[in-house]
């Protein structure tokens, strides 16, 4: 069974409290269980992480590559616009990286419309609220050659 891992950045353990405009009110667990459930419908697992500490983000994304996953779902949250080390990490994998965004980051601030990421991903998603993240899961599982 192919392995997704399913990154989840900065503050994203305060879904469903934190800006309920851009983020509506779903839960980063709840958002967790629809990616295992949607796994579970294409026939992949679904592993998430979440963590505030980008250097523990970037050892998880070390990790991914020991562990042959097939593919990586990113929402990095603000490190989408300033972590180079998180990008050069992302870097090293050899896999099907997807990054996905709830909000419509280009339709925000004008920092947020730059990620740094994008040169090293697959592809990118945004806008679609939860749903960014199942239209990310199929994405990545499709880029990984299917279930």
């Amino acid at each position: 069974m192919k392995k997704i891992l399913m990154l989840h950045g900065i503050n994203h353990n305060m879904f469903g409290k934190r800006d309920p405009v851009q983020y509506g009110t779903i839960t980063l667990a709840e958002i967790d269980e629809k990616m295992r459930a949607l796994g579970r419908e294409l026939g992949v697992e679904v592993v998430a992480f979440q963590t505030n500490h980008e250097g523990a983000m970037c050892e998880r994304v070390h990790q991914a590559f020991a562990e042959n996953v097939d593919a990586v779902v990113i929402n990095a949250g603000a490190w989408t616009h300033y972590s180079y080390g998180l990008r050069d990490a992302l870097a090293i994998l050899t896999v099907p990286v997807v990054e996905i965004h709830m909000s419509n980051i280009h339709a925000r601030e004008a920092f947020r419309h730059h990620s740094v990421f994008g040169e090293i991903v697959r592809g990118q998603i945004c806008g679609f609220g939860v749903d960014s993240y199942l239209l990310g899961l199929r994405a990545a599982v499709s880029a990984a050659g299917g279930a």
